[in-house]
């Protein structure tokens, strides 16, 4: 009995020799033959190989997060990120790691990060980095720019990198310069010496007329009168609209033009009239101060005159007046 088991342990060592011999022979043919390494796939189709893929993954991570050039490259959007399987490949087959990471590229989408200064919401030029548009801006409140409140800088994410400038050069294009606010004489009486002429005529059609610009509201306050109306204290139809507030209240031009009369006229007081172009006037009547003088050019917004109570008045406020080649129309239907 000893000497059967003794057989069988013997038998079963040496086929545990033999087993294990092959075994590692099998392994080492493997092993001679064939390396370790990954399959890569994109959107299910294979593109080929890598022994590493650590690093190929590390490669295409940085590309995405900077792109090939990092200026003002925000990120790189890859529509599908490569798959990984382990595989046996022969030896002599060669990896293609470049191959692949080319693949990951002609799929990219690269954005651009950078900033726009605006002006009234419409982007006048652009920066690389917000310190420099905040820079830009703070260097033209410095300089008093006559648009520094019309500013704002917009971060920006584009396909598209626009033509970056420099801070001085940004500062240079920007820049207004602000309008010089020249008063004009006033005699004792608080009335203004005249310049310009004007035209008064009580013509007041129903009709709306287009007048080819957009005004913007001179003052803000209550309509106390309205175009059309009659009233004791004048001898016909009102051509214009009353805007009751406060006495010394700035007056901003309604639109951009020439001042064509500045001074005091009979029950219209102290009176500024605006030429838009192409016929259109705005006239501005009862003030207490007149800024400008006949011959100025004005921009839109710019401060004018103040709010008063001159002329044929019973309260301070702005009597408001449009007119088409002498003609008074609604204001309202332009403002208000």
């Amino acid at each position: 009995m000893f000497k059967k088991i003794m057989i069988h342990t013997k038998r079963g060592i040496k086929f545990i020799v033999l087993f294990m011999i092959a075994s590692f022979l099998i392994v080492g043919a493997v092993a001679f033959l064939y390396k370790p390494t990954y399959s890569v796939y994109i959107n299910n189709e294979q593109v080929g190989y890598t022994e590493n893929r650590t690093e190929l993954q590390h490669k295409i991570n940085s590309y995405i997060e900077n792109g090939e050039d990092s200026s003002n490259v925000a990120f790189v959007q890859v529509g599908n990120l490569p798959e990984y399987k382990l595989c046996l490949l022969k030896r002599n087959v060669v990896t293609n790691d470049d191959e692949i990471f080319n693949k990951i590229k002609e799929q990219g989408v690269t954005y651009y990060r950078y900033y726009a200064i605006t002006e009234n919401q419409e982007e006048k030029l652009y920066v690389s980095s917000f310190e420099e548009a905040e820079n830009v801006v703070n260097q033209l409140k410095e300089k008093n720019s006559s648009n520094i409140e019309k500013m704002s800088i917009v971060e920006k994410y584009e396909t598209d990198l626009k033509e970056l400038v420099s801070t001085e050069e940004a500062v240079s294009k920007l820049y207004v310069e602000a309008p010089k606010v020249i008063q004009v004489a006033q005699k004792s009486t608080g009335r203004y010496e005249s310049t310009g002429t004007v035209n008064t005529s009580l013509t007041t059609p129903t009709a709306k007329a287009n007048i080819g610009i957009n005004l913007i509201r001179p003052v803000s306050g209550v309509i106390s009168s309205r175009f059309g109306v009659r009233s004791s204290i004048r001898k016909s139809s009102h051509t214009g609209l009353d805007i009751a507030t406060s006495a010394g209240t700035p007056i901003a031009a309604a639109a951009s033009g020439t001042v064509t009369f500045s001074g005091y006229k009979g029950s219209f007081g102290n009176m500024l009239v605006i030429s838009h172009g192409n016929g259109v006037q705005t006239y501005y009547c009862h003030c207490s101060k007149l800024y400008v003088s006949a011959g100025t050019q004005v921009s839109q917004g710019q401060k004018i005159a103040a709010v008063g109570s001159t002329g044929n008045s019973t309260g301070p406020h702005l009597h408001l007046e449009v007119r088409i080649n002498g003609v008074a129309y609604n204001p309202q239907n332009y403002l208000y």
